[in-house]
């Protein structure tokens, strides 16, 4: 029973795997059949000895049918949207909230789990199970397993070249391998959530040394810079950078907004963005459990004396806003920005033109949108900026052609340069009470069906840059680049070269004058643009 449901899961939720692990191999080449067998061997025996270290006694059926299920559903997305079931992506799915869920889940899921799930599930339950006294029981165990384990050696030893080199070059390939990536992925979640929950530790100081500079130090005049973290929005469907159709009229027609061309994202999903782009170690000294454990932006503005609030109309700040001035579209509930569980972007705006007066000194007014987040790119727009069409109005991409998807996904861009536009309007309003700047930037990019490819989430080292190229936008008040001596025409030369995520926390301190030896100048893309004011 334990070879049957082995071969089950192997045949319904790994041929994503088998597929790209043979591409390129020549058909006719006897070598590309003997590594084939090898690796048909391999993962037989690997979930031999899964299910032989999972599923005993009267928990057989139960773990067996959990197995079944799970490998299903995650070869369905798998082979949907060409994902890889990491532990960055898991961490996304298990903390996703239900409105997203339920986008992603469509009808299409049950017909394709009849085959690969409720057969295999009406076969086991029906099958009866003979029941063996334990020493013979565990002897039979022990000898499955040991066959488990001398099947692998062999494929192993029978393929070693090309199975090494293939695992060297290509390790992302071990998380299309079902249901071993989920087993594997939930375990790494599970074992940092729990230690964490269990040894819960105060964050790494992160610029203990911090404190205004000279321009805002002593500073009665409201000094607010907006910090618009945008959501899969990708690079090469920004009309600023010269994409065929212009997807961005309104910030065009803004001379001085500032455009960056070529910025690379810390990630491509925002469970691995969010925190990333917001660290002082950025994606160049990669290190999840040192950034999730060390305080960020928000904490250093906040030592340094700037007042930091959060707005989100996503999934939450990933943590990075725990302890601190955070609300949300929702209980903000904005008139007509918010129906049927979903709020559009415009709601971050709600009662900024009234709100920022009032404040004193320097802030950061952190808007987290929900941006271009798929696959229901039109459920992110009101009707009035569906301008692209025929466009994709199902939550089930491949129902769609590619022309309808990316008319879909462009309109949601253009809504994103409305919000952005608005928002650039109502601070030059405000521009004689309060000094402002405007820093937009999203967390990772999108497949649009290129390759196969949809949605986001590859592993970063093989993401295609149209996961990995995101826009950025700068604009500043007249009051604000006076204050702080600053030259838009210096910067707007230097948004001509590379910036990456990494850029940002020490941009953004550099914003507000920030001294700390935390901030690293070659980092701060300002920098190079300031004179005494």
């Amino acid at each position: 029973m334990l070879l049957a449901a082995s071969a089950c899961l192997l045949l319904t939720g790994n041929r994503p795997f088998l597929a790209q692990a043979l591409a390129g191999r020549e058909l006719t080449d006897p070598a590309t059949w003997t590594f084939a067998a090898a690796l048909v061997v391999a993962l037989l025996a690997i979930h031999v000895l899964l299910l032989g270290a999972l599923a005993w006694g009267r928990a057989f059926k139960p773990v067996v049918a959990l197995a079944v299920v799970v490998t299903a559903v995650a070869g369905h997305f798998i082979g949907k949207y060409g994902i890889y079931l990491d532990p960055a992506m898991l961490r996304n799915v298990l903390r996703t909230h239900a409105g997203e869920a339920g986008e992603l889940i469509g009808w299409d899921l049950l017909p394709s789990l009849a085959p690969t799930a409720l057969l295999p599930l009406v076969l086991l339950w029906r099958l009866p199970l003979a029941r063996r006294a334990w020493p013979r029981a565990l002897s039979w165990r022990a000898a499955t397993l040991l066959g488990a384990v001398l099947a692998l050696a062999v494929a192993v030893l029978a393929a070693f070249q090309p199975l090494a080199s293939l695992m060297r070059n290509q390790r992302e390939l071990r998380y299309l391998v079902t249901p071993a990536n989920v087993v594997w992925s939930a375990s790494a979640v599970a074992r940092a959530d729990v230690a964490q929950a269990a040894a819960p530790q105060a964050r790494l100081p992160v610029g203990a040394d911090a404190h205004l500079g000279g321009p805002f130090s002593a500073r009665p005049r409201p000094t607010v810079v907006v910090l618009v973290v945008g959501e899969t929005a990708r690079a090469a469907n920004w009309g600023l950078n010269g994409y065929a159709r212009q997807t961005t009229p309104e910030l065009a027609a803004l001379p001085e907004v500032i455009n960056f061309r070529d910025v690379t994202s810390c990630g491509t999903d925002t469970e691995t963005s969010l925190p990333c782009m917001f660290s002082a170690i950025g994606r160049r000294d990669y290190d999840e459990r040192r950034i999730r454990g060390s305080e960020n932006l928000l904490h250093v503005l906040q030592r340094a004396g700037v007042g930091v609030h959060w707005r989100d109309n996503q999934s939450g700040c990933k943590g990075l806003c725990t302890g601190m001035d955070a609300t949300t579209v929702a209980e903000l509930a904005p008139a007509g920005a918010c129906e049927g569980g979903r709020c559009l972007d415009e709601g971050l705006l709600a009662d900024l033109p009234t709100w920022l007066p009032t404040l004193g000194g320097a802030h950061l007014v952190v808007l987290h949108q929900i941006g271009n987040h798929g696959p229901a790119y039109h459920r992110r727009v009101p009707a009035s900026f569906v301008r692209f069409v025929p466009t994709c109005a199902d939550d089930d991409l491949r129902r769609c052609s590619t022309e309808q998807i990316v008319n879909a996904y462009d309109n949601a861009l253009l809504y994103t340069d409305h919000v952005l536009a608005r928002l650039i309007g109502e601070l030059r309003a405000l521009a004689p009470r309060v000094d402002s700047a405007v820093v937009y930037v999203s967390d990772h990019g999108e497949s649009l069906g290129e390759h196969g490819l949809f949605l986001h989430g590859m592993p970063w080292a093989i993401a295609p840059s149209v996961q990995t190229k995101v826009p950025m936008v700068m604009w500043f008040s007249d009051g604000f680049a006076a204050a702080r001596g600053l030259d838009p025409r210096c910067l707007a030369r230097r948004a001509a070269l590379p910036a990456t995520h990494d850029h940002l926390f020490h941009t953004v301190l550099g914003l507000f004058d920030v001294q700390t030896t935390a901030r690293e100048m070659p980092l701060d893309l300002v920098q190079g643009c300031l004179h005494e004011p």
